[in-house]
């Protein structure tokens, strides 16, 4: 029975699972936009945006409070110095999903994940084509 299961455990107990999200997470940071299941994106948007929330306030707590998190220098600096200056206007839901399809191995759901701010949706790549 699932009574009291609050969050997908994607299948892994809780050390692998704190690890595929740290990750997940410092590869969203480093490329702005991942590929990966949807369940995992939609798990990977709670761990992800209070860091970013966190992130907004550049003291030294919140920077040691996000290495906590995260465990990569690169990271946090690449947060700190550039992303966190593209969203401290904005109040919340920080990141996007975008459904792409069945994958062809397993017919899992994928998507992507990406930083709302770093705007990689088809409208932007059309409009940016029509300004070169």
């Amino acid at each position: 029975m699932r009574h009291g299961r609050n969050f997908n455990h994607l299948g892994r107990d809780c050390d692998h699972r704190k690890a595929l999200l740290k990750n997940l997470s410092i590869s969203l940071i480093k490329n702005k936009r991942i590929c990966t299941t949807l369940a995992k994106a939609k798990e990977l948007r709670k761990f992800v945006e209070p860091i970013l929330t966190s992130s907004k306030d550049d003291s030294m707590s919140s920077r040691r409070l996000v290495f906590s998190k995260l465990m990569n220098k690169e990271a946090v600096k690449e947060l700190f110095n550039n992303i966190s200056s593209v969203i401290t206007d904005r109040p919340g839901g920080y990141t996007r999903i975008i459904k792409t399809g069945n994958r062809y191995g397993d017919n899992a759901k994928m998507c992507f994940i990406e930083l709302v701010d770093y705007g990689y949706n088809e409208k932007n790549k059309v409009q940016r084509n029509k300004q070169d």
